[in-house]
């Protein structure tokens, strides 16, 4: 090894306390994945930007081989985000671990996480022998540690591997320089006793274990990847990989909020802590929202809307009095401040911007001004102004901090029984407005119309939904569309206390993250109905 290597080596998560659990966020790798969940290279280090002000230890930021954009992603996030180490996922194969290494060589601290299946069934599908998948695990190790000084080796679908052989590929990859060995429950089969059960046996069974940090990659298909990856913490695992809001392939990964709080909730049972900065969890949580378009549940633990709610007479009595009575955790512990502060037409940029920052947003100047266009246009709709409102207002902000080339100015509709929906619709591009008509089987449908008539971006439309984020008859609606392009498929959000407005700025939001389309087309005198069906 290097004196280069050395020096990246002393500074690997491996070489921390024993006692601190390292947090490996796959939400830009994994999580990604997930049908509906891709995002653009720049919301990608948006995302990663915020992991490191989190302070996660490791973010996987993709899969440099699998494509051209997740190459290119993963090396602007290594030349561009600081504090976490960087990895880039790679098969055992070498021309992965290169794109991997070339992706990755920006980054101050990187790291290699390679794989290969050791399971009956991964190994029948990959039409390898258990000898020829440990040669080749054996040799994609000793060639990323010629390239970094930091690899992870991960045995895919290490649950239903045999023990044996399990333990012979763990050893192997260890005496080849591997740092950090990942166990993961790759199918979400594993049952919390038997998965603590395996971390305990390859502590037992492997020599040379004490090399290498233990990590485990639990998913969520019988909803036990948070129960699996704490047990496997409490067996000795000293690295957890997880996603924000659970995201990830099939019904998801193990939740980062969800093993961060347990693990700083219950720190009196597992003592072991995480270096994670808790009071980030929620801005995390909401910018992934915002950036996908996919929201989460609201009874979804730690951060959703319904987290720290209290409808019960008894429990609201409780927590009035004393609030641990029925709360475990605070509200401010993730980054989710209540205060006093009532927001309405006359409040002014000062008491916005406390608001704002009590609510765990930090926007730059730019963005907390056109939040604040748009939170005094809502307050002269609205009596009250809830914090939903205004985490709406702020999460359309942050995902459309993109840049986008069309604004929506007017969306005008006109339906009703016997009459054919029409809508007119003027948008903003360089400042100077663009305005065109169509018709279609509804005032959404028809709004959607003008706008591709207007940006000549098409696209088809995949799923639309529609929400009320507050209450009352002027509540805010969030409108969050899927539209796909070719083979692609991009997510937008839009928010009003009008549903057309808002699905106007969702179908926007999507379609800018296509890229340039045809100039703007000019307005003829008769309208055609395109002959696209939604």
């Amino acid at each position: 090894m290097t004196a280069k290597q050395n020096a990246g080596a002393a500074k690997s998560p491996a070489k921390k306390i024993k006692d601190q659990v390292f947090i490996f966020d796959t939400t830009l790798r994994d999580g990604e994945q997930a049908p509906g969940f891709s995002m653009t290279i720049d919301e990608k280090l948006t995302i990663a930007q915020q992991l490191a002000r989190l302070n996660v230890d490791i973010i996987e930021a993709g899969f440099p081989r699998s494509s051209v954009g997740d190459f290119e992603s993963v090396k602007r996030i290594a030349r561009e985000v600081t504090g976490p180490v960087i990895a880039g996922l790679a098969r055992s194969i070498d021309a992965d671990i290169d794109a991997c290494a070339e992706a990755l060589a920006p980054a101050k601290r990187k790291r290699i996480h390679t794989f290969i299946g050791t399971s009956p069934q991964h190994l029948s599908m990959m039409q390898k022998s258990p000898a020829q998948a440990l040669k080749m695990a054996v040799a994609a190790v000793v060639r990323a540690k010629k390239a970094v000084a930091d690899v992870e080796f991960s045995t895919m679908d290490a649950s239903r591997t045999d023990r044996a052989f399990l333990y012979d590929i763990v050893a192997g990859v260890i005496d080849a320089g591997a740092t950090t060995v990942n166990i993961p429950d790759t199918v979400g089969y594993a049952i919390p006793g038997e998965f603590a059960r395996l971390i305990a046996e390859i502590r037992a069974n492997v020599p040379n274990i004490d090399r290498a940090v233990i990590s485990v990659h639990c998913h969520n298909d019988l909803g036990l990847a948070v129960a699996n990856s704490l047990s496997a913490v409490e067996a000795g695992a000293r690295q957890v990989e997880c996603a924000v809001n659970g995201i990830g392939e099939r019904a998801g990964n193990a939740a980062l909020e969800e093993v961060v709080m347990a693990i700083r909730t219950r720190k009196d049972y597992l003592k072991v802590d995480t270096g994670i900065n808790t009071k980030e969890i929620y801005k995390t949580s909401r910018l992934l929202v915002a950036v996908t378009g996919v929201p989460i549940q609201p009874n979804k633990a730690v951060v959703g809307e319904n987290a720290f709610a209290h409808e019960s007479g008894i429990h609201q009595d409780g927590v009035l009095k004393e609030r641990s009575t029925f709360e475990i955790m605070s509200p401010a512990s993730i980054g989710l401040k209540k205060n006093k502060l009532v927001m309405g037409k006359h409040s002014g940029r000062h008491a916005f911007r406390k608001k704002i920052e009590e609510l765990g947003f930090d926007l730059t100047e730019a963005a907390l001004e056109e939040a604040f266009t748009t939170f005094k246009a809502l307050a002269d709709k609205k009596k009250e102004i809830f914090d939903e409102d205004l985490e709406a207002i702020v999460n359309e902000e942050l995902g459309g901090a993109l840049e986008p080339r069309w604004d929506l100015a007017v969306a005008q509709t006109m339906s009703g029984a016997g009459a054919t929906p029409t809508a007119t619709v003027t948008l903003m591009r360089d400042g100077a407005p663009h305005t065109d008509s169509a018709t279609g089987d509804g005032p959404v449908d028809a709004t959607f119309r003008a706008i591709e008539r207007i940006t000549g971006l098409s696209g088809r439309l995949v799923s639309y939904n529609i929400r009320s984020v507050t209450v009352g008859k002027d509540a805010m609606g969030e409108a969050t569309v899927r539209v796909a392009v070719g083979e692609q498929v991009f997510a937008g959000k839009g928010v009003s206390t009008d549903v057309v407005e808002a699905s106007a700025k969702a179908w926007l939001s999507a379609i800018n993250k296509r890229g340039e389309g045809d100039a703007p087309r000019k307005a003829v005198a008769k309208k055609k109905k395109t002959s696209r069906a939604r």
